[in-house]
């Protein structure tokens, strides 16, 4: 291992590496995986003057803590949080620079619950299938981050950039997802798709990368029984036997045999990467 690397000192509820995924691999049962939160994850990456595609750490809720084994450019955006190097205050959302052999440490979210922290270089662990991101479904890519684990970095691509104004999301009060309705909404009653508009949701604890859970009334079903196993597309709002939608995220499986009431377009996925659990779901159909 190379003087570029870092250790992880606190690994956190939850951190993986995580870039723009390994798409085009649905057919042979493999999810996309990548960043639920792109944006946050871009925009690290551009602070440290990386391309966007370069991989970074994806943190759930307590951050984490990584020691550099040589002088780096760190930044961290997406779910605010306190940032520390050696245990003084360091800006979030603006490049910082980190001496070899400190501590980077980006907190618990203030709100929100997913933070991304960049590296000038990226972090180069072995990429599978043209991706280095963690895939919590099939178990390809890197393993979330454990105490003690080293992990390589690559030489810098260029100068750390500014930008002229970060977004910091506020909390959210409620979480406003638009989809296209079908291919399975045939499966639903007129009273269960007027549910799914007009009903009381909000996001469940059980939800993870693999997928946004929700709490509310059920949808009433026009048919019993499940399909047999067809394709799943990120997005999907899959409702299992409880009438509860579920929202597939990046981890999502590729096949489903429960009805896909609608899809939630790409565009609008990352907020629901920092929806806590308890936040107010509102779905508004597009057509």
């Amino acid at each position: 291992m190379t003087d570029r690397a870092f250790s992880v000192v606190r690994a956190g509820a939850l951190t993986t590496v995580q870039d723009l995924g390994r798409p085009g691999h649905a057919h042979l049962g493999v999810p996309r995986a990548g960043a639920l939160d792109a944006p946050a994850h871009r925009l690290a990456n551009r602070l440290v003057g990386n391309p966007g595609s370069a991989a970074t750490l994806e943190t759930t809720l307590t951050g984490c803590a990584v020691r550099v084994r040589t002088a780096t450019t760190a930044a961290v955006t997406g779910a605010p949080c306190p940032v520390t190097v050696d245990g003084r205050p360091a800006p979030w959302g603006a490049p910082v620079r980190v001496p070899a052999g400190a501590v980077l440490d980006a907190g618990p979210a203030t709100h929100g619950l997913r933070s991304y922290l960049a590296f000038a270089g990226g972090i180069t662990t072995e990429p599978v299938l043209g991706s280095r991101a963690a895939d919590l479904l099939s178990g390809l890519g890197p393993d979330p981050l454990a105490e003690d684990a080293v992990l390589p970095l690559g030489t810098p691509h260029g100068p750390p950039s500014t930008a002229d104004a970060v977004p910091h999301p506020g909390p959210v009060a409620e979480l406003l997802l638009p989809f296209l309705p079908g291919p399975r909404d045939d499966w639903f009653t007129d009273a269960g798709l007027r549910t799914l508009v007009t009903g009381r949701f909000r996001v469940s604890p059980a939800g993870n990368r693999i997928g946004l859970h929700t709490e509310g009334p059920p949808l009433e079903r026009a048919r019993p029984g499940e399909l047999p196993s067809e394709g799943m597309p990120l997005g999907a709002l899959q409702v299992p036997p409880n009438g509860l939608p579920v929202l597939f995220l990046h981890d999502h499986p590729t096949t489903g045999g429960y009805p896909v009431i609608g899809v939630v377009p790409e565009r609008f996925l990352a907020p629901a990467a920092q929806a806590a659990p308890g936040t107010a779901v509102r779905f508004v159909r597009m057509r």
